[in-house]
């Protein structure tokens, strides 16, 4: 029986995370994966559903080519070519992460389903291994609801639309949050008649309710029909069993597949936590601030542990994890507010409170400003002045959180994630000087507002008036 001083189950973001930090470290770690290395993110997830994104952009730009004095005459979309581009993309990824990669770093990668024995042993295939550290990173999987006659209906999810050998004339999206609003707007200006139906009364519900609307917008105006509070209430088959059909919100939709993209659940089914004594439930693995499952040499990292669904959320709780179990001390895992973004056209990037969080817990000490991308340069000159940019700041100017809706907004972003992350105040924002033109300086735009807002007002603002006589 081989012996390691980590044993990793999954190799996905946090895995992978986690067995590099280890490697680094000198440590003997084994990564175990029991499908393909790289995990959501890389096959299914984040990677191939950017790269069909950017293709999608590309016939979005082509066809309204005309608007900018620019004539394009062909505008076929070859779909097995896009394709084809997605799936050079996800292997040019892997080729950083590759089996033989890790190998050569260092990290015996171990094949095949991993399950507990006692809380020491593992097995894997018809081999066993032991460890004196263990991390879990089984990820999630697309969450499929208990929607009369869809067990008995073909549909789609995240994992199983790359297979598609042909795009679907007509699509219904059942499922309004980042996926199903990323996927049906890359499939509409594939070429797809997208209908996207969503239970709640508004697209993006954990996003602001101004970014929601307009994203909404953005998709209407590519053609996309929202079927706003719509919950579904049965799925079947129409025309022979030639179409899809989809009753929501008292009507009916055909189409000729659907997309179900309501959300993910944890991968903890097989693994043999009982044997091993690992506290678990449907919603994912029990851990505390740290990422310690109720075994103490036992951590769980990532989608399994019930947190956010993150690819950099579940790489971050993968360092930690390493670093809590190799390394004296230890460090929180488990951010309150990590950053996210949805890579529609505008995208949505977000970090720490929105504003009704922000109020809820600090009542009327807080402050709220916003900058239309219709006053950044950069944006006027690139036709994006769709968005705004939002933040969310203390009476005393410490920066609470921030939304951005717009062009690279996940870039943009990165400001506000660090000024929270450090508690900078809009003064220190205002300060820090950006390269013109870029989106960017929208940041430092919005931060000088609210500087000279707290400056030239109240009290403060009467005694500097006074000094500047």
């Amino acid at each position: 029986m081989a012996h390691y001083d980590i044993c990793i189950i999954g190799a996905g973001s946090a895995g992978l995370t986690a067995a590099r930090f280890a490697a680094r470290l000198g440590k003997r770690v084994a990564l175990i994966e029991a499908s393909r290395v790289g995990g959501d993110c890389t096959w299914t997830g984040c990677v191939p559903s950017k790269a069909l994104l950017h293709a999608a952009k590309v016939a979005h730009t082509v066809r309204s080519a005309n608007r900018y004095g620019v004539t394009a005459k062909d505008q076929h979309v070859d779909f097995g070519a896009v394709m084809g581009w997605v799936k050079s993309a996800v292997n040019e990824v892997y080729d950083q992460e590759s089996p033989e990669t890790l190998r050569a770093e260092g990290i015996d990668v171990l094949e095949g389903r991993a399950e507990f024995q006692d809380t020491r042993t593992l097995a894997v295939g018809q081999q066993e291994v032991s460890a004196r550290h263990f991390l879990i990173c089984t990820g999630a999987a697309p969450f499929v609801p208990p929607i009369p006659g869809l067990e008995h209906t073909p549909y789609l999810t995240y994992e199983t639309i790359w297979d598609l050998g042909a795009l679907p004339e007509r699509l219904v999206v059942i499922g309004g949050g980042p996926i199903g609003c990323e996927l049906a707007q890359a499939c509409q200006r594939l070429g797809s008649r997208v209908t996207l139906v969503e239970a709640a009364d508004r697209l993006l519900p954990n996003d602001e309710p101004e970014a929601s609307q307009v994203v909404a917008q953005a998709l209407r105006r590519d053609g996309i029909c929202l079927r706003l509070s719509s919950p579904v209430e049965s799925v079947g088959r129409s025309g022979h069993g030639q179409c899809v059909l989809v009753s929501a919100g008292g009507g009916s939709i055909k189409g000729d597949a659907v997309l179900v993209a309501v959300g993910r659940r944890a991968r903890v089914d097989h693994l043999g936590l009982e044997r091993a004594g690992i506290e678990h439930s449907a919603r994912g693995i029990t851990v505390d601030d740290y990422l310690r499952t109720t075994v103490k040499h036992i951590y769980a990292a990532g989608d399994c542990a019930g947190g956010y669904q993150f690819t950099h959320y579940a790489g971050f709780q993968g360092a930690m994890a390493a670093r809590n179990m190799l390394l004296p001390g230890r460090s929180r895992g488990r951010p309150q507010h990590p950053p996210w973004a949805t890579f529609t056209d505008p995208e949505v990037a977000h970090a720490g409170y929105t504003e009704e969080q922000a109020r809820q817990r600090f009542g009327d000490k807080v402050r709220v400003s916003i900058l239309p991308m219709t006053h950044v340069d950069r944006a006027v000159t690139e036709d994006a002045t769709e968005g705004f940019i939002k933040v969310v700041q203390r009476s005393n100017g410490e920066t609470l959180g921030a939304t951005i809706v717009g062009q690279r907004a996940a870039e943009t972003l990165q400001t506000w994630t660090l000024a929270g992350d450090h508690g900078l105040k809009m003064a220190d924002v205002a300060r820090t000087m950006q390269a013109y033109p870029s989106l960017a300086t929208g940041n430092q735009q919005v931060a000088w507002d609210a500087h000279l807002d707290a400056l030239t007002t109240g009290i403060t603002g009467k005694l500097v008036r006074w000094l500047s006589r």
